[in-house]
């Protein structure tokens, strides 16, 4: 009995301490996370502010309005800015995924750790960069005055690209821009779970008489099967959100640009800014929510019918 009675205070010792440690990340996912999906209301809601000036008060005491805040969808624009949205997100994420793998298995395969450490820390530093400072970045290449790729034209005799007037350019620029800030950090991920895999597998392969096309094909690919199918779910969750940094900060808010850089995201912004309808902010937020879980939900669906193991629940 002694001995059970010591085992028993020892596992609720061990539960107390493993508690404890999870308290911060918990009371971090309830006050940041959940505690402001109350605020959802909003969304079918007249905002306005009453006395006292609190926020939970004027939530109660506002007008209720049904779905009037998401009129904002009957706005001709709206077209423009759901290709806009849909479109970037499907190609990047398609590119994200193939490039990413294609890099990490590439810096698997180098045999010097210190060549393959600079590559990742160099791929890897501009995810840390903001869109600010990215935009800079880029207005010195496309500056109409004194960027150095007209500079370049203007040196070779030809007439200098106004980049920032001309749409043609932005599907191209914006899907160079994100791949250079992303790729880095999909990368690492699925460097870490290459790196993981159990050497005694291409040992087999090798002996077997695969070459190292073959080891990646029947080896690598299958293992980090799972990694790849978890950020793919997690993608298309968010693929009705746009990076408004991306898409607001790089082409310099250029109206121009309007018809290739519109995303829901920056029309919101905008229409907030001339308006401030809170309430129809609030709408297209719980619009890209409810459509990022449909899209979550429908793709593990579908995974866990292909492949049980890989889905996410």
């Amino acid at each position: 009995m002694t001995g059970r009675s010591g085992i028993g205070s020892a596992r609720r010792k061990k539960n107390f301490w493993l508690t404890t440690m999870m308290l911060p990340g918990a009371i971090w996912l309830l006050l940041i996370r959940y505690l402001p999906m109350l605020g959802i209301t909003i969304a079918f809601k007249n905002y306005r502010a009453y006395k006292p000036n609190t926020f939970w008060n004027n939530i109660i005491k506002s007008e209720w309005v049904g779905l009037k805040n998401f009129e904002f969808l009957n706005s001709p624009d709206t077209a423009v800015m759901i290709r806009n949205t849909l479109g970037y997100n499907i190609l990047w994420i398609i590119l994200g995924m193939v490039i990413s793998v294609a890099f990490a298995v590439m810096m698997s395969e180098l045999s010097n750790r210190f060549a393959a450490k600079a590559y990742q820390t160099m791929m890897f530093f501009p995810y840390f960069l903001s869109w600010v400072v990215a935009s800079y970045f880029v207005l010195a290449f496309l500056d109409p005055t004194s960027g150095m790729i007209n500079a370049l034209e203007k040196a070779s005799g030809g007439t200098a690209t106004n980049f920032y007037h001309d749409t043609k350019w932005w599907p191209y620029i914006l899907t160079l821009c994100n791949l250079w800030k992303n790729i880095g950090y999909s990368t690492v991920l699925y460097l870490a779970a290459i790196t993981g895999i159990d050497t005694t597998q291409y040992e087999a392969a090798a002996i077997d008489g695969a070459n190292k096309w073959q080891q990646i094909r029947y080896v690598t690919l299958p293992n980090i099967r799972t990694m790849i199918i978890i950020l793919l779910i997690m993608n298309v969750g968010k693929i009705f959100n746009a990076d408004f940094g991306l898409f607001y900060n790089v082409p310099q808010n250029s109206g121009s640009l309007y018809p290739v850089t519109q995303v829901v995201d920056t029309y919101v912004y905008r229409a907030y800014a001339n308006t401030h309808n809170l309430g129809m902010s609030s709408a297209a937020g719980f619009l890209q929510s409810a459509v990022g879980l449909i899209c979550i939900a429908g793709t593990n669906a579908i995974v866990r019918k292909i492949d049980p193991e890989s889905s996410l629940f």
